[in-house]
């Protein structure tokens, strides 16, 4: 089991700790229908997350019937290795300059009016449409496919990729239903914390796990 979990590990934290879902989650726990739309977010996010494991485990399964050492995930590694890089390159460039102020994202602007089913599906959007969410949740899809295990260990690697994956969700709509000055607090201060160092999060971890990719189809296919 182990073989097919250690391999997505570092895709998992990437997923999770993407700023993105996690300011929009903040925002909507801080919205008047917090509770519930901060439910439908995590249940969308979740859904969402599950399907991409799924599909990418369908697909590395039929194009490896006899689970010998599959070289499609050397290459569709190499392809994400150089995307993630490409990203963090781009995010670097167009980082915020001092003394610069960046106008809010438009969604950012009507966040406190969403309801229930619009929460659920921008959290399968910042899933399926969102490339620094969506490529690490490939990513770790891939090593979990193509990793010796038997379809069990697989599945369970999977699920467990879809739980690490999603603390950036979880968490914080658990800190909220305590519903005390101290929660909400803390939320606060993650919202914060967040939003100031939003793009160093955006170029480091892709950078890292681009170098990762790279590093792992490079092994594979030599």
């Amino acid at each position: 089991m182990g073989e097919a979990i250690g391999p997505m590990l570092a895709s998992a934290v990437a997923v999770a700790l993407s700023p993105l879902p996690l300011i929009a989650v903040l925002l909507i726990l801080a919205s008047p229908r917090g509770r519930t739309n901060g439910l439908a977010f995590t249940a969308g996010w979740v859904l969402a997350l599950a399907a991409v494991e799924a599909v990418v485990l369908t697909v590395g399964g039929a194009l490896d019937p006899d689970g010998g050492r599959p070289t499609w995930s050397s290459w569709l590694k190499l392809a994400l290795g150089a995307l993630l890089l490409f990203l963090a390159a781009k995010q670097w460039r167009d980082r915020p300059r001092p003394g610069h102020v960046t106008a809010p994202p438009t969604w950012l602007l009507g966040i406190d009016r969403f309801t229930a089913a619009r929460s659920a599906g921008f959290a399968v959007a910042l899933v399926v449409a969102h490339p620094k969410t969506l490529i690490p949740a490939v990513g770790g899809a891939a090593s979990i496919a193509a990793s010796p295990g038997g379809t069990g260990a697989k599945a369970v690697a999977a699920a467990l990729m879809v739980l690490l994956g999603s603390l950036g969700t979880l968490l914080p709509l658990t800190v909220h239903r305590r519903g005390n000055d101290r929660s909400i607090r803390a939320l606060g201060e993650w919202r914060a914390w967040t939003a100031a160092h939003n793009a160093a999060i955006m170029t480091a971890v892709p950078v890292v796990l681009g170098a990762a990719y790279l590093g792992d189809a490079l092994s594979g296919l030599t």
